[in-house]
């Protein structure tokens, strides 16, 4: 305690002395024994009291002994189930090791895509994730000492490469390297990318890695099968030093379905792995065209050119049609492009309002601008009928989609009416107006994105001079169909009229990621968070039908079907008391990443432990490691004190004492009569 609380103490006890001796003593004729038992019960009170009220405290300083920490990782993967033996040998002789558990707090945990906190090895795992189970080791144990024990083949198959995470590792690692050392010759199919979906009688691009691991150069033949028609081939040469291709096949779409693609490169001569010479890929080929209307009550060779540009794409149908056109005939229209519109038009504009149409106006020197601004309520223009030649300019801070390859340079212009444009709703320009060499701040080209509704407005008419000057400065029409093709798209790209929604992948490769997600929308088209969602499942392999809720997660219903085996399944999504389902059938390969590695990576384990100062062994050196870890100085335990500022008195006892005797004074002086 400091002195000042010890001078308090004594001040104290003094007052109470002296209120004692004055209620007592200083007035009392006689000083007898029934005196001094009332006078120490009142001292006791009043000095407890004071105490209260002082509450002395002290420094006490607890010491106590903190090792450091040996986390011991143990890749949990079937790539390395064959050396389970010498696994837990190795585990064995670090959890018997005395001076290593006198040094170290040893924790052990094992991982797979995910780190465990759990003894028990099964070596069952589909895939390794080191960088998560570091990161999770490094979180657990900041700011301590701690050193980290890996046994793994350094084969990961899913996440952040951990030889480029180890260089911001805190601790350092020691590697124990387990598996096979030696290197095999081996040729795969590394990686093959395809889209998800093709348009019928469109082509789709294929892009295959073939990847090689050796010495000498060696041949092969690739083949891409489709629904098991061979449909190309390719020849290729890889050596040490050009160790990777990439090869890029144009496939025709010729039929709608799911297309079952196979790339499969031939088997070296020597090649003890075969099970990565070949990947299976999906497709899902599709015919949904889009229907487009160009509405003219008049003949003009821009609703020709228009035709042409959209209908370059074969996933786009293009009719021409009058204002007076039947609501059966509309009602087949996905995107409207009206073409100078007049008073004959007010039909078609009601029925775009009513069905909440996304569409295209061109207008030009004949449209009718008093009708136009009266009938919707986007924009108006007040016309001076007097028509000029407006230039194009391109605007460059457009965002809404990408014009990086479009260029309006040398084209001709068009034409319209000059007038004041006013825009009564937000847009963004994607061509403003330059007149006789001046550019002007009004658009020439405008794309409006209100809400569900998408409507884009032309200036000026023409349009055929720009085809044609793409043709002439390029030999194609390309260029400027595909920028008119990226307009339409834009346009014609809405929300879902399907209430439900399944996304799922037409082949997994064994268990990982096998989920199928569905979306189900109300009549509003609004997600239904409250909707019961089910799958039923069904298979030659399966003895019953499957019928499994699926789970609601975030925008999305969710099931996972990891636990399925392999083979190919039919399902059927639905929701309960609807009448609206999805089917559909997706193929489980018999496909363990893990098997594809028969050697381990030591060498990238070797970097990992150079980067955190760490060392690489080999399982065989589990005793050699020990002994290091032993006699390594900076994991020595370390001595640390720990002051607590603790309070002199017990309050509960002290304030206990006082009332014990305030009442036993009081007691004893109603006793005698002295109260």
């Amino acid at each position: 305690m400091e002195t000042e609380t010890y001078l308090y103490i004594i001040l104290a006890a003094i007052v109470a002395i002296g209120i004692v001796v004055f209620q007592y003593f200083y007035k009392a004729k006689k000083n007898n024994k029934l005196a001094l038992i009332l006078s120490f019960l009142r001292f006791l009170a009043i000095f407890g009291l004071f105490l209260l009220l002082i509450n002395p405290k002290f420094k006490k300083n607890e010491y106590s002994i903190e090792k450091a920490n040996l986390v011991v990782l143990v890749d949990n993967s079937s790539s390395i189930a064959k050396t389970e033996k010498e696994i837990k040998r190795a585990l064995d002789a670090i959890e018997k090791e005395t001076k290593v558990s006198e040094k170290f707090n040893t924790k052990q945990y094992t991982f797979g895509n995910h780190l465990n906190d759990k003894d028990k090895i099964s070596l069952a795992e589909k895939n390794t994730n080191i960088t998560q189970a570091l990161s999770s080791v490094k979180e657990i144990y900041s700011k301590t000492n701690t050193a980290i024990v890996l046994l793994t083949d350094g084969n990961q198959t899913v996440g952040t490469d951990y030889e480029f995470y180890g260089r911001n590792q805190d601790f350092a690692i020691y590697p124990v390297v387990v598996g096979d050392t030696t290197k095999y010759e081996d040729i795969r199919v590394a990686q093959v990318n395809v889209n998800k979906y093709a348009f019928l009688k469109n082509k789709y691009p294929l892009e295959t890695y073939i990847t090689y691991d050796g010495d000498k150069p060696v041949s092969a033949n690739v083949r891409v099968t489709v629904n098991g028609k061979l449909v190309a081939t390719n020849a290729i040469n890889l050596s040490k030093a050009n160790n990777t291709k990439l090869i890029s096949t144009l496939l025709e779409a010729k039929s709608v379905g799911v297309k079952n693609i196979k790339v499969a490169v031939s088997i070296l001569e020597n090649e003890k792995n075969r099970v990565n010479n070949q990947k299976h890929v999906a497709i899902e080929v599709i015919n949904e065209k889009t229907n487009i209307a160009i509405v003219s009550s008049m003949l003009h060779p821009d609703i020709g050119a228009l035709k042409k540009a959209i209908e370059s794409n074969e996933q786009r149908s293009v009719s021409i049609i009058k204002p007076s056109a039947q609501k059966s005939v509309l009602d087949k229209v996905d995107l409207f492009i009206l073409y100078q519109p007049n008073t004959s038009f007010t039909a078609i504009y009601k029925y775009i309002e009513q069905k909440r149409t996304s569409l295209f106006t061109i207008t030009g020197t004949k449209t009718d601008w008093n009708f136009l601004s009266r009938i919707q309520n986007t924009y108006s223009k007040k016309s001076y009928n007097q028509s000029e030649e407006i230039i194009p300019v391109v605007n460059d801070g457009f965002t809404t989609f990408d014009i990086a390859d479009f260029s309006v340079s040398d084209f001709p212009p068009l034409e319209n009416n000059l007038g004041n444009i006013t825009f009564l709703k937000s847009n963004e320009v994607l061509l403003t107006q330059q007149i006789k060499g001046i550019a002007l701040k009004d658009p020439l080209l405008s794309i409006v994105n209100d809400n569900e509704i998408k409507e884009a407005v032309l200036f000026g008419e023409n349009i055929w001079k720009w085809r044609a000057q793409t043709y002439r400065a390029t030999q194609s029409f390309a260029a400027f169909d595909n920028f008119l093709g990226k307009l339409v798209l834009f346009l014609a790209t809405t929300k879902p009229k399907n209430r439900l929604v399944v996304d799922y992948k037409p082949i997994y490769e064994g268990n990982n990621d096998t989920k199928i997600t569905a979306a189900y929308f109300d009549e509003a088209f609004v997600f239904d968070p409250d909707a019961s969602v089910y799958i039923n499942l069904k298979s030659d392999v399966l003895k019953n039908d499957i019928k499994i809720p699926m789970l609601l997660k975030g925008t999305n219903y969710e099931v996972d079907i990891s636990n399925l085996t392999a083979g190919t399944y039919r399902f059927t999504v639905g929701v309960k008391n609807k009448q609206t389902t999805k089917t559909g059938t997706f193929t489980i390969l018999d496909f363990d990443v893990e098997k594809q590695f028969l050697s381990s990576n030591y060498k990238k384990l070797g970097r990992l432990a150079d980067d955190t100062q760490g060392q690489l062994y080999f399982i065989d050196q589990t005793s050699t490691l020990l002994k290091d870890l032993a006699l390594d100085k900076q994991y020595v335990p370390v001595q640390r004190s720990k002051e607590n500022i603790v309070s002199l008195i017990d309050f509960k006892l002290l304030l206990a004492i006082i009332i014990i005797a305030l009442v036993t004074e009081w007691f004893i002086r109603k006793y005698n009569g002295l109260i």
